[in-house]
């Protein structure tokens, strides 16, 4: 199994309430600045995606610095 980073980049999510494409898609950006691995992106990637709405904020919370 990929490890995902332990370092939180910054990702800027204010304003993007209720648009998960979004906010996948800015926390892809975040990770690829701070040199996460393809696999790791893909792995945040399916662990966001695996529940609802509530579920990807919170597992973006858990992998960035949400702002």
């Amino acid at each position: 199994m990929t490890q995902i980073p332990d370092d939180q980049p910054t990702v800027e999510l204010l304003g993007q309430n209720g648009n998960a494409f979004n906010v996948l898609g800015r926390c892809q950006r975040a990770a690829q600045k701070a040199g996460w691995t393809p696999e790791q992106i893909q792995a945040f990637r399916e662990e966001a995606m695996r529940g609802d709405y509530d579920h990807l904020i919170g597992t973006a919370m858990k992998y960035f610095d949400v702002q």
